[in-house]
């Protein structure tokens, strides 16, 4: 079957990326996609088991890093657009490895972009038609302040917000932590390829992110299963921390707009105009799990137990996208209250999979079924 394009999806396996792939596998049946993946700790193919067949998708195997390995990749498959999720993302997990951290996400992306350039400049189109999309994070940013008393109604909708300033794509960078520290690295290596060699490229910079398939030591699936199991669930400092939510379809949704129509070397921020206090959105999720197994509403707050804060931790973030809206037409779908019900649903029908994630379980099926490869 000949495809219309041939398009790489890294870290396709993982959270955002394995609902970015199933997206584009269903949406796009004339495109090849092609799902790369190193399979570490976070990447599970149980993810994609509904669309692990369908014709025009396939699953490679591959670190970022080995360039000579995607370079081959890129000329085999002719690949004509990248989108790259694959990165190192858990802040504790940074400030314990941050070497594992500028490995994967500094030099992989390097990998990526000189494996590109060299490929795409040996045709004859050149970069006619190809497209280099990174995926960053808000935390690159830095931290804004924490202002506004709760109830002050946001200047994009009903919800809270808690400060005067808002990250728009202009926002100068200012990360804190070794993983935000070398997303930024990232983001200034993709523009400096569009800038140095006229590489199309683009970047977005996303919200926290909830929903299906996320790895159990990311805040929201830690707590659903914790409060499942009535096991603490640990809050840092007394959980005034501010972060803006976004549910992963919508964000699958806005990486696809982009993709196809967002503007060459422009940055695009994605959120959820969604601001919630660590603490108030803990308590939401122990109601909706408690509801939803039965139990007397609130029964669960017990469970919370307060901890040393995180080193180096940002106070608030909030993200402004009306930039996107404006240029693309995209804002969220779903309102948080049937992000979280919907989210929390799935969790507890689905403690299959989180059983086989917590046991590691799945991380040993791959190291054996890819052993001699």
């Amino acid at each position: 079957m000949e495809f219309k394009r041939s398009i790489v999806i890294t870290g396709g396996a993982g959270f955002i990326g394995s609902h970015v792939v199933r997206l584009f596998v269903n949406k796009y049946p004339e495109y090849k996609i092609i799902n790369l993946d190193k399979l570490t700790y976070a990447g599970n193919l149980a993810n994609l088991k509904d669309i692990e067949s369908a014709p025009n998708y396939r699953f490679v195997k591959m670190d970022i890093c080995d360039f000579e390995a995607f370079y081959q990749l890129m000329q085999d498959e002719h690949i004509d657009g990248i989108i790259h999720l694959a990165a190192e993302s858990h802040v504790d997990r940074s400030i314990k490895d941050p070497f594992t951290f500028a490995r994967t996400n500094v030099m992989g992306t390097l990998s990526l972009l000189q494996a590109a350039k060299l490929y795409w400049e040996s045709l004859p189109e050149h970069y006619e038609g190809k497209r280099f999309y990174h995926i960053s994070t808000d935390e690159v940013y830095g931290a804004l302040e924490l202002t506004h008393p709760e109830g002050k109604a946001n200047d994009f909708s009903a919800h809270e917000v808690y400060g005067d300033d808002f990250f728009v794509e202009t926002t100068k960078y200012n990360p804190h932590s070794p993983y935000s520290a070398s997303k930024a690295s990232s983001d200034h290596f993709v523009r400096a390829f569009h800038d140095t060699y006229g590489m199309p490229t683009v970047v977005t910079n996303c919200s926290n992110n909830y929903g299906p398939y996320q790895f159990p030591e990311k805040l929201i699936p830690l707590f659903i299963n914790n409060i499942r199991h009535r096991k603490p669930l640990p809050v840092y400092g007394k959980g005034e921390n501010v972060r803006d939510w976004l549910y992963v379809e919508d964000h699958a949704r806005a990486i696809d707009l982009i993709f196809h129509e967002g503007k060459v070397a422009e940055t695009y921020n994605i959120g959820g105009f969604n601001e919630w206090k660590n603490i108030d959105i803990i308590k939401v999720v122990i109601n909706t799990v408690d509801r939803l197994l039965g139990r007397k509403e609130g029964e669960d707050m017990d469970l919370i137990t307060y901890v040393t804060d995180r080193a180096g931790h940002d106070l608030r973030y909030a993200i402004d996208s009306r930039k996107l809206k404006a240029e693309l037409g995209w804002e969220p779908c779903l309102q948080f209250e049937e992000g979280i019900e919907k989210t929390v649903k799935w969790y507890l029908e689905n403690q299959e999979w989180m059983d086989n994630i917590t046991s590691g379980e799945y991380e040993k099926y791959y190291e054996e079924m890819y052993a001699d490869r």
